[in-house]
């Protein structure tokens, strides 16, 4: 339900706050310290990945409401891709790769001896089943086989080259003895999960929910942490109180003023910025979205409406980077970028160009100065998560931007389960949201998963899992070149491909640009040791990143 009142929601966040801070937290708050005041060794490790309270135990990686430990401390892929960095992948499950002649074959090296973590053995027959299994069975797969207990051949119909990080990189790989059995995947659970990763589920609160380490994680050893609890939070205002109160390790949040976190010597922040933040706009009407935003007038009007130097400056307090509405990171993707023009999306508003695109559209101001067509005026509902102040903040100025432009826009908070259903279900106009930028320099990833129509459905129908394409897009010309970049290793070829989708999407604004997200991570650097540093960025570090969390906990240790 969305909270309307400003007093009573500043009551119920502190409400929340204090009642977090109460609770009973695994550890010592001591100073930063551990158990005593000389040895962090035994301490727990304290997290907050996003999860909102009350916490409901599901660790089905295929859920769009999984718990963050589920992707890569529990289930893990066959390779770790640092997203960071232009780096070659790392062996997770799988020890190397490689194509056929015409990249319709990958023959994956499996690691021996791998258990998981109920103790029964890991084999080939187990990725096979994974990638056979019904969600995971696309992109022209036409068999996964294990020729032996260390082989894996997938064998698909058209070239994967481009698609090597979807397959190799996001496959979470499944126990065969545990998921034959499971009738429906979409309503699964998973409340036991089997992995191979670094943890098991120790329990689950609806405050917390802890996981200890995997006794029998593979040759990396078991790992130097021995508990780890996930941390339930409604607001980054309450996450940042734990933080200065020295009752969290490790989150990945917006934080205005981080100095007053790091101040104490305990907590170090790190700023990778890699994700887009946009607006989502249910774009398509045939696909079921209704709204003005229908209207790529209206999109473009707006798209030219926002400050966007304001909104860094004024919400996310100049810590974000700018953004291309080719979705391609600059300067990391610099080849792939077509036209010059598009490195990046208008910084500053331009109301009477709004209006010109507007009035050519045959939309007319009416006396209240707000545009309309027919009689109908243009309004529009914008929604953001309540608690995520940076998010709310940049809402706020969209909505007095666009009414600078004569477009109405009414910004508003919603709890997340409202927001993962809206997106989900294509049953709103705007929303506040970010893109999961690509592990590799290259934007297929974002072009295939968050714009082609085999990533969407029909308003009221969940979008395809492990897809993400929230504004039911649906471009013939995008679905082809995209089609054709993932059906070469000709970089020549890709341009081309990407020259067409980058054309399509910039015109068509199905996802609004606003900036490259201030991706702060803070992480308790006196009690423990193995971050990811600007000097060592071996992972993406914040803690709700998607197998990169699971990795960069094999790395660390306490201090002794």
């Amino acid at each position: 339900m969305m909270i309307r009142n400003a007093k009573r929601r500043a009551a119920l966040l502190a409400v929340a706050g204090a009642a977090i801070l109460g609770l009973g937290l695994s550890g010592c708050a001591g100073g930063g310290g551990g158990n005593d005041s000389s040895s962090s060794e035994g301490r727990t490790l304290r997290v907050w990945a996003g999860s909102q309270t009350p916490i409901e135990a599901n660790f089905n990686p295929f859920s769009p409401t999984v718990l963050h430990a589920a992707l890569g401390p529990i289930y893990e892929p066959l390779f770790f891709y640092n997203k960071t960095a232009d780096d070659a992948p790392s062996p997770m499950l799988g020890e190397s790769f490689e194509y056929n002649e015409d990249g319709t074959v990958i023959t994956v090296k499996l690691k021996d001896g791998v258990k998981w973590s109920d103790g029964e053995d890991f084999s080939a027959e187990d990725a096979a089943f994974t990638f056979n299994y019904e969600p995971n069975h696309r992109d022209g797969l036409v068999s996964a086989e294990a020729p032996d207990d260390t082989t894996l051949v997938l064998t698909y119909s058209t070239p994967q080259y481009t698609n090597e990080f979807q397959i190799l990189g996001t496959t979470w790989i499944l126990p065969e003895h545990i998921w034959k059995d499971v009738d429906d995947y979409s309503t699964f659970t998973d409340e036991d999960p089997v992995g191979t990763g670094p943890y098991v589920v120790e329990n689950v609160t609806d405050a917390s929910y802890t996981v200890v380490a995997n006794e029998n994680f593979r040759d990396e050893g078991v790992p130097a942490i021995k508990k780890v609890q996930y941390i339930g939070i409604d607001a980054n205002q309450s996450a940042q109180d734990l933080l200065t109160a020295g009752k969290l390790d490790w989150t990945g949040m917006f934080v205005p003023n981080p100095e007053s976190v790091t101040d104490k010597g305990v907590i170090s922040m790190i700023n990778t910025p890699q994700d887009p933040t946009v607006l989502y706009t249910c774009s398509n009407a045939e696909l079921g979205c209704t709204g003005p935003q229908t209207d790529v007038a209206v999109r473009q009007a707006l798209n030219v409406a926002i400050d966007r130097g304001t909104i860094k400056e004024k919400a996310f307090v100049g810590l974000t980077g700018d953004i291309s509405p080719a979705f391609t990171l600059m300067p990391r993707d610099a080849k792939w970028l077509a036209d010059p023009a598009n490195e990046t999306s208008p910084q500053s508003p331009d109301a009477a160009a709004a209006g010109e695109i507007l009035e050519a559209a045959g939309y007319t101001k009416g006396g209240d100065g707000f545009y309309g067509k027919d009689g109908t005026p243009i309004e529009l509902s914008l929604i953001s998560v309540d608690g995520w102040t940076d998010y709310n903040d940049a809402a706020k100025l969209i909505a007095e931007e666009a009414a600078e432009a004569g477009i109405k826009v009414t910004a508003s908070t919603v709890q997340w389960q409202e927001f993962s259903d809206a997106r989900q279900t294509g049953q709103y106009q705007l929303i506040m949201g970010g893109v999961i930028g690509t592990s590799v320099a290259d934007p297929f990833q974002i072009y295939k998963d968050w714009f082609t129509g085999e990533s969407t459905s029909q308003v009221g129908e969940e979008v395809p899992t492990g897809r993400w394409n929230f504004s039911r897009y649906d471009n013939p010309v995008v679905n082809e070149a995209v089609a054709a970049a993932a059906a070469t290793n000709d970089e020549a070829v890709k341009k081309e491909a990407y020259a067409k989708v980058q054309t399509e999407i910039v015109r068509d604004l199905p996802y609004i640009p606003l900036v490259i997200n201030a991706t702060q991570t803070f992480y308790n650097s006196k009690d423990f040791t193995g971050w990811p540093t600007e000097d060592d960025l071996y992972a993406f570090p914040p803690a709700w990143g998607s197998v990169a969390a699971g990795y960069i906990l094999q790395h660390l240790e306490p201090v002794k």
